[in-house]
Parts: structure tokens; C-alpha cells; sequence
């Protein structure tokens, strides 16, 4: 079960700067070694006034779906987290959960946003739509 104190609390500069965080988080996650397809490992959750980054598998175990998260997953989400503070576009606000568990950068695609249209993007969770209205 998830906890939000679990989750990775983040504030934003500005209130436009979820929308460059969501578009950021598009372009960061696991590649195919074979195609130019990523997969979205992470997602900015707005909720009840505070945001959050948090790895699409905790936002189906939110949701009550089967969700096997491991300890790889959240190194990942820790790993992102970590990057888009040193860009400067969020700050972490419980920087302790993420203390010596970050994975290594070798684990994680970042796609420039001028290689984008290179790239197939795939999100594996879609906030905010139910299974029907995906299509």
C-alpha cells in the first residue's frame, strides 16, 4: 500500500511550471534497445493544493490496481526527481526519502526536446482519464 508520505512532495517556482515539468517528464524514462520507443517512468501528480513525482506503478497502486513495485522503480523515480531539481524546476520538499537511493544515470533515457519527434512516447498510466476515454 502507498503511503503520500511515500511519495516525492515537490513545489514549483511558478504555477506554469507544471506544465514544463508534465511535458519534461514525456521525454525522461526507459528506452527499447531495439526501436525508438520510451516509456514514461514518471508523472507529476497534482493533488489537494501540493504536487508530487511519482512512478506511474505507484499511481495504479493509489488507484487499487495490482502494482509490483520495486526498489528499482523508486531509484528511478528518486533518480528524476533529483534531475529536475538540478534544472530547476522543482524543489523537493522531503528530500530525506530519497537519501542513497537514487539509481544510476545509465538507467534512465532523457530525450532532448528537439529529438522528440524521433522518439515514439509512451505512457503507460494517463492521469485523469478512465480506460475508455484513452481513444
Amino acid at each position: 500500500m502507498i503511503l503520500i508520505t511515500d511519495l516525492v512532495e515537490v513545489t514549483l517556482a511558478e504555477k506554469d511550471d507544471f506544465l514544463k515539468v508534465r511535458e519534461t517528464l514525456t521525454r525522461i524514462g526507459v528506452s527499447s534497445r531495439k526501436e525508438r520507443i520510451l516509456y514514461q517512468s514518471c508523472h507529476i501528480l497534482h493533488k489537494q493544493g501540493q504536487y508530487y513525482i511519482v512512478h506511474f506503478k505507484e499511481l495504479f497502486a493509489l488507484d487499487g490496481k495490482p502494482a509490483n513495485i520495486s526498489e528499482n522503480d523508486i531509484q528511478r523515480r528518486n533518480a528524476i526527481a533529483k534531475l529536475l531539481e538540478e534544472w530547476g524546476l522543482i524543489t523537493v520538499v522531503n528530500p530525506q526519502i530519497m537519501i542513497d537511493n537514487i539509481a544510476p544515470l545509465h538507467q534512465i533515457k532523457i530525450i532532448s526536446f528537439k529529438e522528440k519527434h524521433e522518439w515514439e512516447l509512451v505512457t503507460k498510466y494517463n492521469i485523469g482519464k478512465k480506460p475508455d476515454q484513452l481513444y
